[in-house]
């Protein structure tokens, strides 16, 4: 009993979480079962942030089971916290760990084999050790924070992930460092609330410190912020992104609506014209930034006209990028009681709308770049084409370029010539 696969849904800071699992149990003694489709365990680290995601993480733990009967299922993530009894009568769940207790996963699998004497070889792994390199990925995600005290109206991540703690800057520090002699050229910030960074430290920190401190490390060439609050991005930060020469011109600033009633309900705490402001600061200094962007639609009492107001500041901003949601009632939730629910055929409807209007927003902002020299980080082959690869540049639009070299991990001189519909096809120079 030695192969164990790993299954995650949901955000970043989960795909961190699961590395972290993953290191700790690959150091005490089992197998990555990677691509193979039975293994003797499986560990699925869940997402409860929709009903999709939870009715998808269902889902892989029957999976799990078709696949191999007699394995042992380790259920955790966030769907864990609040939703233990749906999960425990899913069949073949042997461990329902919350989140606070995934590093102690190895030994909890131990006093799980205990009458077998089946045992792993589990040191003492309740602290967080960190990761050492990135399954997978060419760009490695650094967990510095964890939690939220945003409480945002349809929101159950602060239920199931608690408040916001952050990582103490001298572990950062080294795990940057080891990531980069491991060979990553970029590393991704996250967390769940990753502007709230420092906040309940006793010496009192923010993101720009973290940047002023890895950004000197040797081989990193990049440093890219995950999602982050309007209300998190300070003068400060701003400052840092127009002069680094390291920090990616890419911020990812949900959104989530466009109308301030909307808005309000959800409280978001901004309105549509602080977060317009907001935008105009941050082109202002940092002229060539790719925003992307998180919506919610169909949101309680959401009316034709609050719909056109996220269409129009959708509009103004220009998002390289916007990853649309239609509303989810989550239980435990404000919002879940609030009355005027959407009809779903117009939530389709308005979906289909944004995804045209996102379109063209994000032609706009590419079109800019037709023609200029840029550089990009490779990450891979394209899967349907291997004559062609695929990479993103700093401002995160996404490039495929013809080469018969190995170009993977590799950052790269390109002239962007002719945008597509899923990348901008560019030119070696």
């Amino acid at each position: 009993m030695n192969l164990v696969k790993f299954i995650t849904l949901g955000c970043k800071a989960n795909q961190y979480d699961t590395q972290n699992i993953r290191e700790r149990l690959l150091d005490a003694g089992l197998k990555d079962a990677q691509d193979r489709r039975k293994a003797d365990i499986y560990i699925i680290n869940t997402c409860t942030v929709t009903h999709k995601a939870d009715r998808d993480s269902l889902y892989h733990i029957n999976r799990a089971h078709r696949q191999n009967p007699k394995a042992k299922i380790i259920v955790t993530g966030c769907l864990a916290e609040l939703d233990g009894a749906d999960i425990s009568r899913q069949p073949g769940v042997h461990l329902i760990v919350k989140n606070k207790n995934k590093n102690r996963i190895p030994e909890l699998l131990n006093e799980l084999n205990a009458q077998t004497r089946k045992r792993i070889n589990a040191q003492t792994y309740i602290t967080n050790k960190g990761i050492s390199y990135f399954e997978g990925h060419t760009r490695a995600f650094l967990k510095i924070q964890d939690g939220c005290n945003n409480f945002c109206s349809y929101c159950k991540v602060p239920l199931v992930r608690g408040k916001s703690r952050s990582k103490p800057l001298g572990e950062i520090i080294k795990e940057a460092k080891c990531l980069v002699e491991n060979g990553y050229k970029e590393i991704v910030l996250t967390g769940i609330c990753l502007g709230s960074y420092g906040r309940d430290l006793k010496t009192r920190r923010d993101l720009v410190d973290i940047i002023d401190a890895i950004e000197g490390i040797d081989g990193l060439l990049r440093v890219r912020l995950s999602s982050i609050e309007a209300a998190d991005i300070s003068d400060r930060l701003i400052r840092k992104m127009s002069c680094s020469k390291k920090l990616c011109r890419h911020l990812h600033i949900p959104i989530q609506s466009g109308d301030d009633k909307i808005l309000k309900k959800m409280n978001r705490g901004y309105s549509s014209k602080s977060y317009s402001r907001l935008f105009r600061k941050i082109k202002s200094a940092v002229p060539e930034i790719a925003i992307t962007t998180d919506v919610l639609v169909g949101f309680p009492g959401e009316k034709e006209r609050n719909f056109l107001h996220t269409a129009g500041l959708l509009k103004e901003i220009l998002p390289l990028r916007v990853h649309i949601f239609p509303y989810s009632p989550r239980e435990y939730t404000p919002a879940y009681n609030f009355p005027d629910k959407i009809k779903p055929e117009t939530v389709r409807e308005r979906i289909s709308k944004l995804k045209e209007t996102a379109q063209e927003c994000a032609y706009i902002y590419r079109k800019k770049f037709l023609g200029k020299k840029i550089e990009a980080l490779i990450e891979d082959k394209v899967q349907e084409n291997p004559l062609l690869w695929e990479g993103y540049t700093d401002n995160y639009i996404r490039v495929c370029v013809k080469s018969d070299r190995n170009l993977k991990n590799q950052v790269v001189s390109l002239r962007l010539k002719k945008i597509k519909k899923d990348c901008t096809e560019a030119d070696l120079l």
